[in-house]
């Protein structure tokens, strides 16, 4: 069951307190499902191949062992 809620208001300035407040009542697994979900939207609409995703990792140091 999937819960809906809707907001209708000008957008200006910085009133994004309704979407803080949603995301926050939504909980750490749906945010991480929603952004994986847009991430593989992005892919698909770029015509890449979503099998072939991966997390980019950034090096930090180096030691000789």
């Amino acid at each position: 069951m999937s819960i809906f809620e809707e907001n209708y208001q000008r957008i200006k300035g910085d009133r994004r307190s309704f979407d803080i407040r949603f995301w926050q009542s939504q909980g750490d697994r749906a945010i991480f499902e929603a952004a994986w979900e847009m991430l593989l939207d992005y892919f698909l609409i770029r015509g890449k191949d979503v099998n072939n995703l991966r997390i980019q990792k950034t090096v930090e140091s180096f030691r000789k062992t």
